[in-house]
């Protein structure tokens, strides 16, 4: 495992810990946390043995409070758009990790931070966590995919709301509004995480992995497209090793052994 300046790695059975580590900034996105961030989940993916991964924040003030201030107020405009770039390319890359990503949303997730949560697969939060996409208040516009993400998960409207006004959101009603899966309790928080990721590796790993795809690439095609995607998707799976123990084991009324083959 690599050693990061601003992040926490673990490995723990099958599950991959992501810990966002700068408290004293409350866990701001810098250019540096990016990089990192991009290669920690570069190594969860190609770490055979990990099935999930929890990403939070250190502390219990913060999850992620957004892009470093102090970075962006000094960018040029070609300065800008590379730094969004960059970190539009490590959302898309927890997007299309293959894998299972809970954001344990332990705090503030603003701008960059509820962004990236936004990528994850899904979101669990504490009921003092805050949300929002401030960066109006700032004089810029989201950067990091919040104008297309926000809106896929709670509609035009809301997401148009949350935007340009730049209010932040109580997990609860981020919970009403579809934004936050589930709110559970501080120390609750990384054990539920867990739970879910428990559940889910105990699937055929070759089914989660194209099931993830199918989501993610229908979301953005046509109903008829996305139903192609499906299909194929459904096809890949159906001429597998894990669909022959999986259909065998029910049959015989057995817990089934699948190997991701």
């Amino acid at each position: 495992m690599k050693t990061y300046s601003n992040l926490i790695y673990e490995r723990r059975g099958s599950i991959a810990y992501i810990t966002v580590n700068r408290p004293n900034a409350l866990n701001a996105l810098n250019q540096r946390t990016l990089a990192e961030l991009d290669q920690a989940f570069e190594e969860a993916k190609q770490d055979s043995d990990v099935s999930g991964v929890i990403l939070t924040g250190e502390g219990d003030k913060a999850f992620i409070a957004g892009a470093d201030i102090v970075e962006i107020a000094s960018v040029s405009a070609i300065e800008a758009e590379r730094f969004t770039r960059r970190g539009q390319r490590v959302m898309d890359a927890i997007d299309s990790l293959g894998k299972p990503v809970i954001a344990a949303i332990n705090g503030f997730a603003l701008g960059g931070g509820c962004e990236i949560a936004m990528a994850c697969t899904m979101r669990l939060a504490v009921e003092t966590a805050k949300f929002g996409q401030p960066e109006v208040k700032l004089g810029v516009t989201p950067g990091f995919g919040g104008t297309q993400r926000l809106p896929r998960l709670v509609g035009k409207g809301r997401a148009l709301q949350l935007i340009l006004t730049g209010e932040p959101i109580t997990a609860g009603e981020a919970y009403r509004i579809g934004l936050v899966n589930e709110l559970v309790s501080p120390d609750h928080l990384i054990p539920r995480a867990e739970e879910i990721l428990t559940k889910i590796a105990a699937n055929a790993p070759l089914a989660v992995r194209f099931s993830l795809e199918a989501v993610r690439q229908g979301l953005d095609v046509s109903t008829p497209a996305g139903l192609a995607i499906e299909s194929a998707c459904f096809a890949i799976c159906a001429s597998s090793e894990d669909k022959r123990e999986g259909t065998s084991a029910f049959l015989q009324k057995r817990p089934p052994k699948f190997t991701g083959a």
